[in-house]
């Protein structure tokens, strides 16, 4: 009788984790109507399954291991991976967590391919890395003479995780390498170098045939490309999914730095010089391999002008931050979930913890944080539907500034979550400690908090567009919730005076800028999240938003709720209820 359980929450398996999620289903309803919702829904009940998330919580115990060398000595550079794995990035490869938005272009395409990856990165998020970037080297790539032979085997909804010449492949993932340990964030430092496979000067035609011992194994890039051809040599600290089959990689010509196509496998079927040095050893993400390698006459592609790689690759970039909202976002729904699933069944002191008005505070206090993470990553995935010019100068700031708050909002989330659970979720045997070792990683990939800050302000100096777009959005708030246009107000004078602090370029105010431009950064996306839940939300929600995180009544804690909130809404939303 001793060793009877009671008391415990049934295992949170085969659910709709499409139709539970009532943030995702009024922001896809809203922002994207003509999504599939039927196939949103067979996405939530796999990854709501036991199967799944048993895969998923082996991918993460049974890591990613490195072979350099095979038993006969040659250099393999082989990444090992769990059969779960495997399994749970073929599901979201076929789904098209990757490519819907490609594929299927029009309006609300890149807010539903937001909502497959999403539901997927909810229960896994390691292999979301590689979808990630295989969807967004799309953008580079798109415009390019490699688009021909590379984008349908991109956008393919298959998965093939076979190391072989892509011409044999119909389905292939990407990577990038662009930070070196001397550089990290500062790529322009990046000492890896690119000479033309000819043998000429970097300002020298590239068209040639090449000429030596390595480079006249492949005169012809991929899809019969002859310009471009490049031998490169440096190393790369962190190259995240070192399996994948290609790579875009910065390099330093003469002009400056370089984007250059970097296949594992060269066409017919030689190994392409990638030493993968080390598997990181990190904090989370640990389903995903990232290393460290070193390139020595690499055979690359150049990929745009010689010297704007920093530019080429870019797009690439603010698709992977906004990603990294999205699997922020992700990880918060995963942790609310657990959290009110374990309080609906657990019962301390005479009654069940969702019934108790404490631990109801902190859960609508968590759900708020859902809310306002995902409709803003839905919102900000819908400026990518529009190729306007408004569209475009929007999301060049808004992403940067959601990327920043809400990946930094990730981890005390996940934390907060994780205690709702009490002694459980501190256990490897729940899913909330996985997640709390997770979500900072959304915040340090794709540049940490100061780059972010530093690219916001560099892109109100640069591009005053975007600054001017981003805040007629916020004015579009106004006069409804006083504490918000009293917010409002502020921000505005604190824009134009930063500015004028640009303009001018005087030395101390400008540090003093960039001293206090976290405070800045911080202002702007908790309006930005309140003007996008004021322009969609339920008109509670968005009031609740303004109460708890912009009024003077705010509390520091989550739970520590000010007066007016609508805690059983939020607690109801987060069980999976909709008005």
């Amino acid at each position: 009788m001793t060793h009877t359980v009671l008391n415990q929450s049934a295992p949170r398996v085969e659910v709709d984790e499409y139709s539970s999620h009532t943030a995702l289903v009024e922001a896809v309803a809203a922002l994207a109507p003509q999504a599939d919702t039927d196939e949103l829904s067979r996405i939530g009940r796999l990854v709501g399954s036991e199967s799944f998330q048993r895969d998923a919580a082996v991918a993460h115990r049974i890591t990613p291991q490195l072979s350099t060398h095979d038993r006969w000595g040659n250099r393999v550079d082989d990444v090992e991976f769990h059969p779960g794995y495997h399994r749970i990035i073929d599901d979201a490869l076929t789904a098209g967590a990757h490519s819907h938005a490609w594929a299927h272009p029009g309006a609300g395409a890149n807010v539903e391919r937001a909502a497959r990856f999403i539901l997927f990165g909810q229960i896994e998020p390691g292999h979301a890395c590689p979808v990630s970037m295989t969807h967004s080297a799309a953008a580079a790539l798109k415009d390019t003479p490699h688009a021909e032979f590379w984008l349908p085997r991109l956008l393919e909804t298959s998965y093939d995780p076979r190391l072989i010449d892509a011409h044999d492949k119909r389905a292939v993932t990407f990577g990038m390498a662009m930070t070196e340990k001397q550089g990290g964030s500062d790529v322009r430092a990046n000492t890896t170098r690119a000479v033309p496979a000819s043998g000429g000067s970097d300002t020298e035609a590239t068209g040639a045939e090449p000429t030596g011992t390595s480079a006249t194994r492949t005169p012809l890039g991929f899809g019969g490309v002859t310009d471009g051809h490049h031998l490169l040599t440096g190393h790369k600290w962190f190259c995240s999914a070192p399996q994948s089959d290609a790579f875009l990689v910065l390099a330093q010509r003469e002009e400056g730095v370089s984007c250059f196509l970097v296949p594992r496998i060269l066409p017919g079927g030689e190994r392409n010089p990638f030493r993968i040095q080390r598997l990181k050893d990190k904090l989370g993400n640990r389903s995903n391999a990232s290393s460290e390698i070193e390139l020595e006459d690499t055979h690359g592609w150049l990929v745009g002008e010689p010297g704007r790689g920093v530019r080429t690759i870019i797009e690439m970039v603010n698709r992977t931050r906004l990603d990294c909202i999205l699997g922020s976002a992700a990880g918060m729904r995963q942790g609310v979930a657990e959290a009110v699933w374990h309080a609906q069944h657990r019962s301390a002191f005479g009654a069940r913890l969702i019934d108790q008005p404490l631990m109801r505070s902190v859960l609508a206090d968590l759900q708020l944080e859902v809310e306002a993470a995902v409709w803003t990553a839905m919102h900000l995935a819908r400026a990518h539907d529009d190729e306007s010019e408004d569209d475009a100068d929007f999301r060049r700031i808004a992403t940067a500034v959601a990327k920043y708050w809400i990946c930094k909002r990730g981890p005390e989330h996940a934390y907060e979550s994780l205690e709702c659970l009490g002694g459980n979720g501190y256990t490897e045997d729940f899913p909330l400690a996985m997640r709390y070792r997770e979500q900072p990683v959304m915040a340090v990939w794709e540049g940490s908090g100061n780059v972010i800050v530093l690219d916001v302000l560099r892109a109100m100096a640069k591009d005053p567009a975007s600054a001017k777009a981003f805040l007629a959005y916020l004015e579009s708030g106004r006069g409804r919730i006083g504490a918000y246009d009293s917010a409002f107000e502020r921000l505005a004078a604190e824009l134009t005076e930063a500015e004028q602090v640009m303009a001018t370029g005087e030395a101390g105010a400008m540090a003093r800028l960039q001293a206090s431009g976290r405070v800045l950064v911080e202002r702007m996306a908790l309006l930005l999240q309140a003007a996008v839940l004021l322009d969609h939300a339920p008109a509670d929600v968005a009031e609740s938003f303004v109460l708890a995180r912009i009024s003077d009544d705010r509390g520091r804690e989550y739970g520590a709720l000010p007066d007016g909130v609508a805690v059983d809404l939020l607690v109801g939303r987060a069980v999976g209820e909709s008005e």
